[in-house]
């Protein structure tokens, strides 16, 4: 099989980060889509799939949770990357020369005093890492781009100023996803399970589903709720819990929230990145 894990963006993304800090073992695939990734994986031209879920700042990642219990791949891992934004120029430019800076619509406001305090004006650009390329392509020393490191490293743009992000704690989570699933324990801050749901058409019945994970000392560290083929009446929950469907106290859990679903899904039983209070 191939040592490839698939990622959303160009190559330098923030999920390319990811990839190289999760597996730095395997070659990381530049895909368009998240529906690219998914399939790349299918076919077999890729072994993993790295997908964003979550960020600290703008929540929820869109489309996600609707691709995942479709997408015939199951959570194996998750990790976390620190979103540190640099000021990359191409070489030869110095942060006094920068008029303009080029980066993905969600990161220019993140770094709004550094821009502000220097008069650079911010340009959307699609992908940050897209950013980073166009830069080192116009040879522009008035221009730079906002992205990672790796997007410096990868473009040949020189660091004009590191992690000038106005929030110290913006961080995205990401789910490594493969073909085959595995639930054996292992880690070194206790287990994740991940699974779908949609309760029953009855008085209460996510206020009685969710019962049975306070009663059995569950922690849920994630309830998300999104419609199902554009219906207002049929909505699925998303959640993660801490522990192992083979623990007693999530079995029992489990096996009450059954009483009051049409369905129940596990998307993957993985080790926590990080400890979880």
């Amino acid at each position: 099989m191939t040592n490839r894990i698939a990622f959303q963006g160009e190559p330098g993304a923030y999920s390319h980060e990811a990839c190289r800090n999760a597996r730095p073992d395997m070659d990381a695939l530049p895909c368009r889509t998240f529906e690219d990734v998914i399939e790349s994986v299918r076919s077999g031209k890729a072994e993993l799939a790295m997908l964003p879920v979550e960020n600290t700042t703008y929540g929820r990642v869109a489309d996600i949770h609707r691709l995942l219990p479709h997408s015939g791949l199951h959570i194996i891992d998750e990790a976390f990357v620190r979103v540190h934004i640099n000021l990359l120029g191409v070489p030869g430019a110095t942060l006094e020369d920068i008029t303009e800076a080029h980066s993905h619509l969600v990161l220019l406001p993140q770094c709004a005093g550094f821009l502000k305090q220097h008069g650079i004006r911010g340009r959307v650009s699609p992908d940050n890492a897209r950013a980073a390329r166009e830069v080192a392509e116009t040879g522009d020393k008035r221009a730079a781009a906002l992205a990672s490191e790796l997007a410096g490293e990868i473009y040949g743009l020189n660091l004009l100023a590191r992690h000038i992000e106005d929030r110290s704690d913006n961080t995205t989570r990401f789910l490594v996803m493969s073909p085959e699933a595995n639930e054996s324990r292992r880690g070194e801050h206790g287990m994740i399970t991940s699974f779908v749901f949609q309760v029953r058409n009855i008085p209460a019945a996510l206020y009685k589903a969710m019962g049975g994970f306070a009663t059995n000392g569950v922690n849920m560290t994630k309830l998300e709720s999104y419609m199902v083929d554009g219906s207002f009446t049929a909505t699925q929950f998303y959640a993660d819990i801490v522990g192992h469907p083979d623990d007693r106290n999530v079995k029992l859990a489990l096996d009450e929230l059954q009483h009051f679903t049409t369905n129940v899904e596990i998307l993957g039983v993985y080790p926590a990145a990080q400890p979880r209070g």
